[in-house]
């Protein structure tokens, strides 16, 4: 089968809580992301519970007339830290808070969320075989599970942009390859705009 984890569109900033809404530019990613995946044939969607990650998902199964089914299994590993700060803004305002977080995640364990994200995907994986589906989630569930895959341990060691689309073949015998990494194509500048709902 085929997974694929795209990540949600850019969320608003807050000290509030740990699970904003989309930006404006978010929504218009998230427009971006379903017309790019409109001529593929998805059979299930799934998404994490978070508001970034549905809010992501819901004009690809508006358009595409799916169900969405949301699994806890696929929430960030910040989840109850109470504010959200996006990655590239602390890099750029506080850039050594910005290492500790990628080197650390700012005191989660990194291999304990891998060993929830994983059987959550598995668990998906068994639920379609021979499918193609489509999880709706986060950088730090797309980075784990890519460790996970490659056979690293379990870390952040890499940026998936906002709205990027990740591929991944998933036999049955158990073999898990990485087909592509951080698709955007479909938010460059000259690649046409969805008209807004």
């Amino acid at each position: 089968m085929e997974l694929l984890l795209i990540r949600h569109g850019l969320p608003e900033r807050s000290a509030e809580t740990d699970d904003p809404p989309l930006s404006a530019e978010g929504h218009d990613q998230a427009r971006r992301v379903a017309r790019w995946l409109a001529e593929e044939r998805i059979d299930a969607v799934y998404a994490s519970p978070m508001q970034r990650a549905v809010q992501t998902a819901e004009p690809f199964v508006a358009a595409a007339g799916h169900d969405l089914k949301l699994h806890e299994g696929v929430v960030e590993y910040d989840r109850g830290s109470g504010a959200y700060t996006p990655l590239e803004v602390l890099k750029r305002e506080d850039y050594e808070a910005w290492k500790a977080f990628v080197a650390g995640g700012q005191g989660a364990d990194i291999a304990l969320f891998q060993r929830t994200v994983v059987p959550a995907l598995e668990e998906i994986v068994a639920a379609n075989s021979g499918g193609r589906v489509a999880v709706f989630c986060h950088g730090g569930v797309i980075n784990v599970w890519t460790a996970h895959v490659l056979g690293m341990s379990p870390r952040l060691f890499f940026e998936p942009g906002y709205a990027s689309v990740h591929r991944y073949l998933c036999a049955r015998s158990g073999e898990r390859n990485v087909v592509a990494l951080n698709e955007r194509a479909h938010l460059r500048a000259d690649w046409p705009a969805p008209a807004q709902a």
